[in-house]
């Protein structure tokens, strides 16, 4: 019986839109291969995924016995959280707003189905 398991990161200060950029070259993949393309990944957002894999397949192995070498990436997805409203003064006493995104990051791996 294959279990989900999930993981996720919450609040993360990197837009949605940039972190989808990332999670895009890893859905798919098995996790040691995941873990690997994101460690050579230069955008901001891959440390934060890569951390987050790490720790659901650290999940798997301690909470269900799962080897790491079954799992591999089933799901993976950022949602848009609270945007943060900031503002910068401009010229002639006008201001400039300026909008802080962040993501909510989910991870669901699987085992492999072994014939």
């Amino acid at each position: 019986m294959a279990h989900d398991i999930r993981a996720q990161l919450r609040f993360l200060s990197v837009s949605a839109q940039k972190v989808r950029l990332v999670l895009d070259l890893v859905r798919g993949q098995d996790a040691n291969t995941a873990l690997e393309t994101l460690r050579f990944i230069p955008q901001h957002a891959a440390q934060p995924v890569m951390k987050l894999l790490a720790s659901a397949v650290a999940n798997a192995e301690e909470n269900f016995g799962v080897s790491r070498d079954d799992l591999f990436v089933a799901k993976i997805f950022a949602d848009e959280a609270p945007t943060r409203k900031w503002r910068r003064f401009g010229a002639r006493g006008r201001f400039k707003p300026l909008l802080r995104r962040s993501s909510h990051v989910t991870v669901i791996l699987r085992e492999r189905e072994s014939a």
